[in-house]
């Protein structure tokens, strides 16, 4: 006997519930074909293959694998053509919204500054004035003020730093500054002191004074100031506020034009900065200058070559200075330059080839970077440039304590380390670059013609991709043609 709670369950549906679950079957069934149907699925074709009987089989097989084989080859070069293609839309792309935001972003930091700081390089200091964001300035009508930043005051010489001090303070108030360039967020892992040097790393110089200056001349408007942070890419816009505020609130590095859009950032109650993409030098300007104040690798058509950038650097320096910096043997080009700093370097290519490339954009992010310590002479007899007069001074100096300016910058240059005049490079200015103004504003390349050249080679991208793909389609079907044909003609060849 079976006991009636150990009697297993029964299999057996009513009919009314398996109708059920076969209905539900048969509606998802027709769900899932209308579903392939719509996104245009097709079944896999049938290789027709060579008859057994048929003559020249092995032939025929050898050919139709080459076939195969050149139809794959076609296949991955069109691919990686597409690819390029892609690559190139994407960086025109990138180029037209870069050029957007610096036409934009550019000239409302300068209209809607009331004081506009112009941060300069200490090493080449007249390099990264632009004479067209100057006149702008001074000839603007309202009482905008600009003064000068000198940053990176750490990789000069002290006499150097003094001359070029008393050399700029005749034209505009003029700040002594050292970044923190170690400035950390909340979210960033702390460095152990061990392993930093506190006065060349993390400390910054020059903010107090910097503060104190625009404080008494808020003081004197009465007034909330906007203030203006502008210059060349990799001066240091970005760290100057990092190093005021004393945290990581911009993005700063070592690539060059890292700011992509204006941000505002709020110091205290009366005072606002605004950062601000780099200005875009002039293609007009020289090899050494496109090669130090330009962004080099943006993708432009009109981008210096790196390797000619490298040589126009190395011709406005000492040779004997560079091969002691780098410890290189004499060299007799910039090629064999960089093929001994790629092979001590070990940047080598498959093969052991030097990377050139490579290892020249390394050397450049130096030179714009904090590694290199060099310096460049100021002018000996100074003329003023035409869009400033002696009223023009007198306005742009008025409202500063000039000479408080100078105790402070006294003191900011007395408390730094410096590297000796002979362990630095003696460099040769190419003078003021020329960047492009429009209508008041600092703005890119792009123009209506630049935009209607891109605009076509889109269109030839899409027309040569389709050509590409009906291409493949043609030969595919000619393929199987060939292969039904000789199919044909074998099973006629063959017995009753």
């Amino acid at each position: 006997r079976c006991v009636a709670g150990l009697r297993k369950a029964s299999k057996r549906l009513s009919c009314h519930k398996r109708y059920k679950i076969q209905k539900k079957i048969r509606e998802h069934h027709r769900k899932v074909r209308k579903e392939a149907k719509k996104r245009g699925r097709k079944k896999p074709k049938k290789d027709p293959s060579v008859p057994g009987a048929a003559p020249f089989k092995e032939a025929l097989l050898r050919e139709a694998e080459q076939r195969r084989q050149r139809l794959e080859e076609l296949q991955q070069k069109q691919k990686l053509d597409r690819q390029k293609e892609l690559e190139k839309r994407r960086k025109l792309d990138a180029k037209k919204n870069a050029a957007k935001i610096e036409e934009q972003t550019e000239g409302t930091v300068i209209e809607a500054s009331d004081v506009i700081l112009e941060v300069l390089d200490a090493r080449d200091p007249m390099g990264c004035r632009c004479p067209q964001l100057e006149q702008a300035i001074t000839c603007s009508g309202g009482e905008k003020k600009l003064v000068l930043v000198l940053n990176k005051i750490d990789l000069v010489p002290k006499e150097n730093l003094e001359k070029w001090l008393d050399c700029l303070k005749k034209e505009f108030p003029t700040v002594a500054f050292k970044s923190s360039t170690l400035t950390t967020d909340r979210t960033m892992v702390r460095v152990k002191r061990a392993r930093i040097d506190l006065s060349r790393n993390t400390e910054c110089f020059g903010s107090e004074c910097l503060l104190k200056l625009l404080q008494e001349h808020c003081r004197t408007q009465d007034k909330a100031i906007q203030v203006g942070l502008v210059g060349f890419p990799n001066v240091g816009k970005s760290s100057i506020i990092n190093s005021i505020k004393k945290n990581r609130v911009c993005n700063a590095g070592l690539g060059r034009g890292l700011t992509k859009c204006m941000q505002v950032v709020r110091i205290d109650k009366k005072m606002k900065m605004l950062d601000s993409p780099s200005i875009v030098a002039d293609r007009a300007n020289s090899t050494l200058t496109l090669a130090l104040r330009s962004i080099i690798d943006d993708g432009r058509s009109g981008s210096i070559d790196v390797v000619e950038a490298v040589d126009a650097v190395l011709n406005h320096c000492s040779k004997q200075q560079v091969m002691m910096f780098y410890s290189i043997p004499d060299f007799r080009n910039t090629e064999e330059f960089l093929t001994l700093l790629a092979q001590k370097r070990g940047m080598l290519k498959k093969g052991g080839v030097p990377d050139i490339e490579n290892i020249a954009k390394l050397l450049l992010s130096d030179w714009t970077g904090a590694k290199i310590s060099y310096h460049s002479q100021p002018p000996g007899s100074q003329m003023l440039p035409p869009y400033l007069t002696e009223d023009k001074i007198a306005e742009m100096q008025k409202g500063f304590n000039l000479k408080k300016l100078e105790e402070e910058n006294n003191t900011t240059v007395q408390a730094l380390k410096y590297p000796s005049p002979a362990s630095s490079i003696v460099f040769q200015s190419a003078g003021m670059t020329n960047g492009k103004i429009q209508e008041n504003k600092v703005v890119g390349e792009a123009s209506q013609w630049e935009s209607l050249e891109t605009s076509e080679e889109e269109e030839e991208d899409d027309f040569m991709e389709t050509d590409d793909q009906d291409s493949m389609e043609e030969e595919e079907e000619e393929e199987e043609k060939d292969v039904k044909e000789v199919n044909q003609g074998f099973i006629q060849l063959l017995p009753g």
